[in-house]
């Protein structure tokens, strides 16, 4: 790590993001198992009875609307659209993504002692980049630096999540570690190789949580791969593995994933309560729901319960005008009830993991879950049977049964599918990946040097891939989002069969 401290990555390769080719020096900074908080954490757990955990979410697509069809960000087309829907908000919004790089140190200089998780996908930041948006980039660097001034570092963490803004359950399997592996090094160019090596906890887009067993088992095998100690998990997405709710959602704890093979492989999931609105991070509501809170035994240890959330960081009136107020009046409220330090307390989920495993806790002491629906399918197959078609024909025998019943995941709101009405996006997106790995997997068999994934070819081919798996090309119904999917597809089709 030490020595590639000293050996920047460039952020733009031929203007395209920096997505691929250092995946070998990725892994190496990322698998580490030297603390990231305890050093500087001053939060001592036998002051505190209860603790909450906020992270804001921040994304724009990319879509083929500039001048000439070129590739921009959404909030690019914004800018030069003003009076079309809600573009209007622009502005707002742009603040948004930098205003954390205000607010820290502000709270700071007042004697408080915030935290915040930051999740922005790799379009976000290649967007912000690619409209000279460099002061919003500046500004979160003023909080995130491993270098020089790092009075702001322990009081922000950044999550990990798929740079394309991918919902996992439906992305091609081979594809997740690509997303994961390509906004790891996407963030290590902008913001250094030892901000990289502080990122443990993930963030799936859209709170979407593979139920299919073959599926999540991938997903997690390459959240631990790509270092990944931690993951946030919608609580109506799991379910305990005799098939309950969980009986309390406020401990951390262990997601069992089984495959088809019978292997298994599991992570701790910090559980994010309640649905998706924006309102509960916007007026700090896991502060106040922490406050009803008192110490759990887990294990032979006393432990904080731990309240986490997540909203979307400029989405809504809510969250663009009253979330600041809020959020400050917070932090003022703890520092005038225990200091900041004790009583409850905000956190970020790495510092709060670390804080109880220092205290004695580990990762068996915490209940299990898994993804919600797999009970009924492991009722059908034995722990012994490996066969990969058992599992398929459990998944059909069930939906005989209950036609609700899918293995399309589960996600913050269950009123919508990505799937569902998108065969249009679905097809071309799976036929894409398919190009893909058909030109250039064998070829990266051979190659020690990470030479292929250092090529133009192989960039550009790479960023077709993940830009057509974006979720908002299957959000918004039919229309000008699919004919955007459909030239991103044609696009990388071309790319990859000239």
């Amino acid at each position: 790590m030490l020595s590639l401290q000293n050996t920047p990555l460039p952020e733009m390769i031929d203007g395209l993001p920096n997505i691929s080719g250092w995946e070998a020096e990725v892994l190496s900074v990322v698998n580490n198992d030297a603390p990231v908080f305890l050093p500087t954490t001053n939060i001592k757990l036998e002051d505190v009875n209860a603790v909450f955990a906020i992270a804001l979410h921040m994304h724009q697509p990319t879509i083929p609307a500039g001048d000439g069809g070129e590739l921009i960000s959404n909030l690019q087309y914004m800018f030069a659209h003003p009076h079309e829907g809600d573009n209007h908000n622009a502005g707002p919004f742009a603040y948004c993504y930098s205003r954390m790089g205000e607010f820290i140190p502000e709270l700071v200089s007042q004697g408080c002692n915030p935290r915040v998780m930051l999740d922005y996908s790799g379009n976000l930041l290649w967007g912000l980049r690619q409209m000279g948006r460099n002061d919003i980039l500046d500004s979160l660097k003023g909080v995130t630096s491993t270098v020089g001034d790092r009075t702001y570092q322990p009081h922000v963490e950044w999550l990990g999540t798929m740079w394309g803004h991918a919902v996992v359950p439906s992305t091609p399997i081979k594809d997740i570690k690509l997303h994961i592996l390509a906004w790891q090094q996407h963030f290590a160019a902008i913001f250094g190789w030892g901000a990289l090596a502080r990122v443990k906890g993930f963030s799936p887009p859209e709170m979407h949580l593979p139920n299919h067993p073959d599926t999540l088992f991938q997903f997690v095998k390459a959240l631990k791969e790509c270092g990944y100690r931690w993951l946030l998990v919608q609580e109506h997405t799991v379910e305990t593995i005799d098939g309950q709710s969980l009986i309390d959602r406020h401990l951390p704890h262990r997601l069992i994933a089984r495959n088809s093979q019978g292997e298994t492989i599991s992570i701790i999931a910090l559980i994010k309560t309640q649905g998706s609105d924006t309102k509960l991070v916007a007026q700090m509501q896991p502060y106040y729901e922490a406050k009803t809170l008192s110490k759990r035994r887990l294990g032979n240890v006393e432990i904080p319960p731990i309240v986490s959330q997540i909203g979307d960081g400029e989405n809504g009136g809510v969250m663009m005008n009253e979330f600041p107020s809020a959020f400050k009046q917070a932090w003022w409220d703890m520092v005038n009830h225990g200091g900041g330090k004790s009583g409850v307390v905000g956190v970020c989920g790495t510092e709060y993991l670390e804080l109880i495993a220092a205290a004695g806790v580990k990762s068996e002491d915490f209940p299990c879950c898994q993804p919600m629906g797999q009970h009924q399918i492991w009722q059908k197959v034995s722990p012994d049977n490996h066969q990969p078609e058992a599992v398929e024909n459990a998944i059909q025998e069930i939906k005989q049964v209950n036609p609700n019943f899918h293995v399309e995941g589960a996600s913050w709101t269950n009123h919508i599918s990505w799937v569902r009405g998108y065969e249009n996006v679905l097809s071309p997106m799976y036929e894409l990946s398919s190009l893909f790995h058909q030109k250039f997997d064998n070829l990266l068999l051979n190659d020690s040097s990470s030479s292929i994934t250092k090529q133009a070819d192989y960039r550009q081919a790479l960023l077709y891939n993940l830009l057509l798996q974006t979720s908002c090309f299957r959000y918004w119904g039919q229309g000008a989002w699919t004919d955007y999917a459909r030239e991103i597809y044609q696009r990388g089709k071309s790319l990859l069969t000239s």
